[in-house]
């Protein structure tokens, strides 16, 4: 679908697109997680490119762990325009030293399997004739 050149998907192309499903999409919408959705006039969801980008975004803080409702909180502050950006880069300082935190945790986890898998390697070469 194209209106006024701007490509429009329906539902099913934009969960394609965006490889999430159409459950997670309404359910994203329904928590007020997508400000920009459109309906057309027959009341169907249209998407575009622009929501491409801003569920991409929405997706990165769900994967670091950030709550829906701290996401929520993230959008109405985007919605109110350029006088919240100083709160907006606060959340995502927040999230972003968690991620850091998340990540040194990670790369100690790591470090102890890494041992485990030379351990087991040296036994095992020490069976081989």
């Amino acid at each position: 679908m194209a209106a006024n050149n701007i490509r429009t998907y329906t539902i099913k192309e934009f969960s394609q697109k965006v490889n999430l499903s159409p459950f997670t999409l309404r359910y994203y919408e329904k928590e007020g997680l997508m400000p920009n959705s459109q309906r057309s006039p027959n009341s169907h969801r249209i998407y575009t490119d622009a929501d491409a980008g801003w569920i991409s975004f929405v997706c990165c803080l769900r994967s670091t762990g950030m709550s829906i409702i701290d996401i929520k909180r993230y959008v109405d502050l985007a919605v109110q325009g350029d006088k919240t950006v100083l709160q907006r880069r606060q959340i995502i300082l927040q999230q972003k030293q968690k991620v850091e935190e998340q990540l040194k945790e990670l790369k100690k986890n790591l470090k102890l399997i890494n041992f485990k898998i030379n351990y087991y390697d040296e036994l095992i070469a020490k069976q081989l004739p």
